[in-house]
């Protein structure tokens, strides 16, 4: 299992867990995180998410285009590796998301 810490606005929300080899997807607010939701389609109410393809909120912040070939070449990244996309670009992503590789 791969985990990613998402932040909003700098603050620590939730993180984004990806299960291989299935490639399932779960996004699951921390407890202490008391900020608005990081999307509308992910609110508060609910603390966990699953998914069985990658997130549709989380391949929003993925580049596109020239940008997202000039980052699979350089970084040798599979086209269909959106969460492996994430961890590349999650520190420079366009608002106020930012998500960070676990260590």
């Amino acid at each position: 299992m791969k985990i990613a810490h998402v932040y909003f606005n700098g603050n620590l929300a939730g993180h984004l867990k990806e299960r291989v080899p299935k490639k399932q997807y779960e996004f699951t607010y921390i407890e202490t995180y008391s900020g608005p939701p990081i999307s509308l389609t992910l609110p508060l109410e609910k603390k966990s998410y699953q998914f069985e393809k990658f997130p549709s909120f989380f391949e929003g912040l993925l580049p596109e285009g020239i940008q997202l070939e000039y980052l699979l070449r350089t970084l040798k990244i599979d086209r269909d590796d959106y969460y492996g996309q994430l961890l590349a670009v999650g520190e420079d992503t366009v608002g106020s998301v930012t998500v960070f590789e676990s260590k």
